[in-house]
């Protein structure tokens, strides 16, 4: 299973656990959000949402997926850079959904 041994190392076990934890945490705040844009039909709430969804699941998602691809070879080391600009862009795309609701009436 790509070569990952996380019982053999707990700190990787341990990061493995916290992302996931991270992901699915984001998910839920990001799902409670989007349940309040639709129960009020507020279009911040729907740019909360949005932006949670992509700064926590979405960017973690791409964060851990990717390199895991990149570690394992399976994607080859050099798109490690296009890789930090994808999740950079994505954490600041999040990072204005949330801005632009916060100061959008």
């Amino acid at each position: 299973m790509l070569g990952l041994d996380i019982i053999g190392d707990p700190v990787q076990a341990l990061v493995v656990v916290l992302a996931a934890l991270s992901t699915a945490i984001g998910l839920l705040i990001g799902y409670q959000a989007y349940r309040g844009f639709r129960r009020h039909d507020s279009r911040p709430m729907q740019l909360l949402s949005i932006g949670l969804l992509l700064l926590t699941a979405v960017t973690y998602s791409i964060s851990f997926g990717g390199s895991i691809l990149l570690r394992e070879g399976i994607v080859p080391l050099a798109y490690q850079d296009a890789h930090t600009v994808l999740v950079r862009v994505t954490q600041l795309s999040g990072l204005s959904c949330i801005l632009y609701s916060l100061y959008s009436r």
